[in-house]
């Protein structure tokens, strides 16, 4: 199983100037490479809209450590899973029903960010959103493991 995860801009701003030594492992993970070992590779799970909200957050960053820095390296390697608009609009055609739709708590723009997270192969997220983690976690039909600190998510097993 591929090692994926979907990590929300809210996290990302951390990337910069890591607070701890948690992010600091995060990206290293993130980072890490192995053309032989494959298996054991980050996947970072994407889409158009979250790459934009990625952009606007960085800014100017020059760290090397910054979100599009790390984008930029992954995608080089084959390791960015972009979800694309027509597969989020598929996946919302046949899973927010209206019963569904009404029990979302998150912004309208995490709603997009919801196929992104639940059409990976581990569905594992991480952010500050609690809106954005309870109708992920609770989303009739998926499995999904959520945390707002990456220490508390097994992102590397």
């Amino acid at each position: 199983m591929r090692k994926d995860i979907f990590i929300d801009n809210n996290i990302t701003k951390n990337f910069a100037n890591p607070l701890d030594s948690e992010y600091t492992k995060l990206i290293q993970w993130l980072m890490a490479y192995s053309s032989e070992k494959k298996e054991k590779n980050a996947y970072l799970m994407v889409s158009n809209k979250l790459i934009a909200e990625y952009q606007r957050t960085a800014g100017l960053s020059a760290s090397a450590t910054n979100i599009t820095i790390i984008i930029a390296k992954m995608t080089r390697e084959g390791r960015l899973v972009k979800i694309t608009n027509e597969q989020i609009k598929e996946f919302k055609r046949e899973y927010f029903t209206k019963p569904v739709e009404r029990r979302l708590s998150c912004n309208k723009e995490d709603r997009e960010h919801i196929p992104v997270v639940l059409l990976s192969e581990r569905k594992y997220t991480l952010s500050f959103d609690e809106n954005f983690i309870n109708d992920i976690l609770n989303f009739p039909g998926f499995v999904v493991i959520a945390a707002k600190r990456p220490q508390d998510i097994l992102y590397d097993k």
